[in-house]
């Protein structure tokens, strides 16, 4: 029987270090399973987590999505000659490098809404995620692709927040919502750049059981600044210990 992939979503408002911490997550697993096929998606129009990753994007899913939209018109017609047109066009545009596979999502080249991005995404994550064994999606900030059901079948869904009172009231709006539109199998929080850990309790996150609290990482910010990859940082940095807490707290590794 062929094993179906962890996939992992993170979600959370903006501002709270998402991505760092998707990035963080890819580097611990291609570390813990060398030979284990990982996808890192970058569900976040603003393209963060190819910077993180030290990743060069010459090929985003919404410009397949155009592409293919034109050959359905042109060339193709019958269904699976559709699907298997699109699978080729997403392989070859995923960047392989460190171990993991990396797509883009993208943004629209008409401004406004993501609308037809958005449902592409979906069926592309329902499409590759039993070719790969792990899949971290770096969503984008809010609820909108949690309402859309954009993330409709994860194994994980990981709410990241700062401990600021309007960071865990979003993570609450989204676990609730979540609930009644996504499958998942394990929910988390991880509390990042975290000032006062010792007041973070199960009662003022909604319930939702903590993964991980990651305190002020200077290290990460200053490879921020230098534009670095995370795989330039030291493995005892805050942000790669709190990404290995989440995941063994998920049971992942």
């Amino acid at each position: 029987m062929q094993k179906h992939a962890t996939v992992i979503a993170l979600t959370g408002k903006g501002g709270v270090g998402k991505t760092s911490l998707s990035a963080a997550i890819v580097r611990q697993l291609t570390e813990q399973f060398p030979e284990a096929r990982v996808l890192a998606i970058d569900a976040d129009p603003a393209i963060g987590l190819s910077v993180a990753l030290g990743v060069v994007v010459t090929e985003t899913l919404d410009d397949i999505r155009r592409r293919v939209a034109e050959d359905v018109t042109e060339k193709l017609h019958d269904t699976q000659d559709i699907l298997a047109e699109a699978k080729f066009r997403l392989f070859q545009a995923m960047e392989e490098q460190n171990g993991f596979a990396f797509l883009a999502i993208g943004r629209p080249e008409a401004a406004g809404c993501y609308c037809a991005v958005n449902t592409y995404l979906r069926q592309v994550i329902s499409m590759l995620a039993d070719e790969f064994d792990y899949v971290v999606i770096d969503g984008e900030a809010g609820i909108e692709q949690i309402n859309r059901r954009v993330m409709e079948k994860v194994t994980h869904l990981l709410c990241v927040s700062d401990q600021s009172r309007k960071g865990l009231q979003i993570v609450e709006t989204i676990r609730k919502v979540a609930d009644e539109l996504v499958l998942y199998d394990e929910i988390g929080l991880v509390i990042n750049r975290a000032p006062l850990p010792d007041r973070i309790t199960e009662d003022v996150c909604g319930g939702i059981p903590i993964a991980a609290v990651i305190g002020q990482d200077d290290a990460m910010t200053e490879n921020d600044i230098a534009g670095r990859s995370i795989f330039e940082l030291p493995p005892d940095t805050p942000i790669l210990l709190g990404a290995r807490r989440a995941l063994e707290n998920l049971h992942i590794i």
